[in-house]
């Protein structure tokens, strides 16, 4: 076989991978690849091997230095080929770093953005489940029909086991591992059950009479020396892996508290009302009482008053003093109409209290702008697997205006937006609730079938920008709900954010 008519099979259309399951391990073999070497002299190819890989940048996979040992010291002579786990077709690679001591390598291809495996920076405990993710040699011998089997996109297989213990193997950290792998798994990732790796296998011991055979993988650690001593980002998680059940079922008790304790709070508050009212009550019932005592009191005074000024006016007309007795007798007139009309308008002893105010809990125009608003990351209440923990600037304006430039649709009293990207195999929804501040970014690591069937969705979705209109937001709601239906009935992550507004 020339090697013109190698690359052009590595390049044609071969097969059609299955769609993976929206599972954690299976959003990780998205990224997982098969790397293969052929060897060339004169054009005639002498030379044939392969082992899996997996990707840590869009365009960047790692794998075992043994698989593609030969590729870097001969680049001319050596092909190097990277089969995706999907799609229809296979790329051309290069080795742009090798350390044989930890038995790594970082290749490099053009053509495709692969999703990124994280890796898991937090401790592993012995006895936890672990899962292999790669391209066995002895299933490619019973399977394969021709040497074009070995560049057509397949999913990886995956073996479980358990994590085995911590070694040192030739001054090199390794995990041991009881998942089966084989020839051909060299350089693919051992992952935890959140699909995060956290060892890249490499070796295998042979069952000799009966014993049992281990896995070694690179680990973490040296994985992670190996990309900085290469400059290459990756992705990195140290939030322990939990189960999305339990994350929801915590979530949904956590709610069910808080809105007991809310209640319980509206009871007291109402108690403590009602008792301070029938105190109030009872004080304005004694002040109501007192006064109308002193008014009856006053009304007796000014009667006694009228009394006396009558016989004071007597006795001046018996001295013979008629005038100053006429107007003695007109003040004893004033003391008696006054006492009575004092008398007659005496209260009546009854207090009078102002309504009682309705106990009515403020409520948030969800319609309202908040403006800049700066979201953490409440880790109680969320599951990541993949995902950067970084704080997410906000500015939510009026209508459901996020950012200036996207469109939330109305969810009840939240509002709602489902992101399809054109290139990344990742749907995400989005929700942003005014009154609570809360923001929760769902996110479903989908295969290349599914998202191909969201985005046809998506391409109907009219509502682009921000929009006043009413109409157009009920639509984008409809669309947003046939693109739902699509998604499997749990997410990968779910990543729940507390927002306040920016400083």
């Amino acid at each position: 076989m020339t090697l013109t008519r190698l690359l052009l099979l590595l390049t044609c259309l071969l097969g059609i991978a299955a769609p993976a399951h929206a599972d954690d391990i299976s959003a990780a073999a998205r990224g997982v690849v098969r790397v293969v070497t052929i060897a060339v002299v004169d054009n005639e190819v002498v030379g044939f091997g392969h082992g899996s890989g997996f990707a840590v940048a869009p365009n960047r996979i790692v794998t075992n230095a043994h698989v593609v040992e030969l590729a870097a010291r001969y680049p001319d002579n050596v092909v190097v080929g990277v089969v995706p786990s999907e799609g229809d077709k296979s790329y051309q690679g290069k080795v742009i770093a090798i350390d044989t001591a930890r038995d790594l390598a970082l290749i490099e291809f053009q053509g495709l953005r692969l999703p990124t495996l994280a890796l898991y920076t937090g401790p592993v405990d012995e006895g936890g489940s672990v899962t292999a993710l790669g391209y066995p040699g002895n299933v490619d011998l019973a399977t394969a029909r021709s040497s074009a089997d070995y560049i057509r996109p397949l999913s990886p297989i995956r073996s479980e086991g358990v994590f085995s213990g911590a070694r040192v193997m030739s001054d090199v950290q390794v995990l041991l591992h009881t998942a089966g792998i084989a020839r051909g798994n060299s350089g693919g990732p051992l992952l935890d059950p959140c699909g995060r790796v956290i060892g890249v296998n490499s070796a295998l011991t042979r069952g000799e009479d009966g014993d049992t055979s281990f896995g070694f993988a690179i680990a973490d650690v040296e994985l992670i020396r190996f990309l900085n001593a290469a400059k290459q980002p990756f992705a990195g998680v140290g939030t322990p892996c939990t189960s999305l059940a339990e994350q929801l079922r915590q979530d949904s008790d956590a709610d069910a508290l808080a809105a007991a304790d809310a209640t319980r709070a509206k009871n007291d508050a109402a108690t403590k009302a009602a008792e301070a009212r029938a105190a109030a009550l009872v004080k304005a019932r004694d002040d109501a009482q007192r006064t109308r005592e002193n008014i009856i009191a006053l009304a007796a005074v000014l009667l006694a008053a009228g009394v006396l000024a009558i016989g004071a006016a007597g006795f001046l007309e018996l001295r013979g003093k008629r005038q100053p007795a006429i107007w003695v007798a007109a003040g004893a007139a004033l003391a008696f109409v006054a006492a009575l009309a004092v008398f007659v308008t005496r209260p009546s002893g009854e207090p009078i209290l102002p309504p009682a105010a309705p106990a009515i809990a403020p409520t948030v125009n969800s319609d309202a702008a908040l403006g800049k608003l700066v979201c953490t990351v409440v880790p109680a209440r969320s599951r990541v697997t993949v995902s950067s923990l970084d704080d997410v600037a906000l500015d939510w304006q009026q209508g459901g205006c996020m950012n200036g430039r996207t469109q939330y649709a109305e969810n009840g009293s939240k509002w709602d937006r489902i992101l399809v990207p054109s290139e990344d195999q990742t749907v995400s929804v989005l929700q942003f609730d005014p009154a609570t501040k809360r923001y929760t970014n769902t996110r479903y690591l989908l295969g290349a079938a599914q998202m191909d069937a969201a985005r046809k969705i998506r391409s109907q979705v009219s509502v682009k920008a921000c929009s006043p209109d009413i109409a157009a937001r009920a639509n984008l709601s409809t669309q947003q709900a046939a693109i739902r239906a699509t998604l499997p009935p749990l997410p990968n992550e779910r990543i729940v954010y507390s927002c306040k507004p920016a400083p």
